[in-house]
């Protein structure tokens, strides 16, 4: 048994099958884990969704942004944005059963030492800490008010956390965290608006993987395509597997056991 852990899919469906094949995943014995935003960019959205949930048990997956974003267009009454390449999912005769099972995921999975989530951890929550608050957002968006949720989700504040938050903000700030989060200052308070490489950092604040914890996971992470699947000055064990496919760049999966790191390039028919 091998364990694979991909980055950021963002409807690459041609890189993901040829990756897997490149892998001999088979997925009688293998497990994958993908770091969330499966869709969205890329032309092949409503194929990764299908690919990944034939799959079944599998493959694990967390959500990510732009997962999440689906999930509030389709059932919480947000629009489409001008790039956004989720169309054929919203038209699909499958939809249903896709966006249940998407909507069913979790923010974090745990193994061993292994921590999965989709932007990161935060350093101020242990890993007993972020699983629970994991679980309230997954919570949330299973039970009956969750279309509700999808509606309230998006905003940047509050940005800092606090254990006695209540209420929406306090389900925004564990959602952003878990999906959104790339540069915080000391005290974990999140910024939004610097999204490109280190070198953007704004005054106070730096990669959230340069903060030490008070724990030692090896942490799974996607979503900062910018680092091109490298994390200096990290404090932390830590894999950065964004590298960046749907932009033109590679299609990253991490063998587990060995640390080995496997690419598949952008094809040139979808450039």
């Amino acid at each position: 048994m091998a364990r694979y852990a991909i980055g950021d899919l963002q409807g690459c469906h041609a890189e993901f099958v040829a990756l897997l094949d490149k892998l001999s995943f088979d997925p009688g014995r293998d497990c994958l884990w993908l770091v969330g935003d499966l869709v969205n960019r890329g032309p092949g959205s409503l194929e990764c969704l299908r690919e990944t949930w034939a799959l079944g048990d599998a493959a694990r997956v967390v959500l990510g942004n732009h997962d999440l974003h689906l999930l509030a267009v389709a059932r919480g009454g947000a629009r489409l944005k001008r790039n956004d390449t989720l169309q054929s999912i919203l038209d699909a005769p499958d939809r249903e059963p896709l966006l249940d099972w998407l909507q069913s995921q979790p923010l974090m999975v745990t193994q061993d030492e292994w921590v999965m989530t989709h932007a990161g951890l935060l350093p101020q929550w242990t890993v007993p800490q972020a699983t629970l608050l994991a679980r309230e957002i997954e919570q949330h968006l299973t039970g009956e008010q969750g279309g509700d949720f999808l509606e309230r989700m998006y905003g940047n504040d509050p940005d800092l956390w606090r254990d006695d938050l209540a209420g929406v903000g306090r389900l925004r700030f564990i959602v952003n965290a878990f999906t959104r989060m790339r540069f915080i200052d000391a005290q974990g308070r999140l910024e939004f608006s610097a999204k490109e490489s280190l070198d953007s950092s704004p005054s106070g604040f730096a990669p959230w993987f340069t903060f030490e914890r008070v724990d030692d996971p090896h942490i799974l992470f996607g979503h900062w395509a910018a680092l091109e699947g490298h994390t200096p000055g990290s404090r932390v064990r830590v894999e950065a597997l964004d590298t960046g496919c749907v932009w033109g760049n590679t299609l990253t999966a991490l063998n587990l056991e060995t640390g080995e790191r496997i690419h598949e390039p952008r094809h040139a028919t979808q450039a």
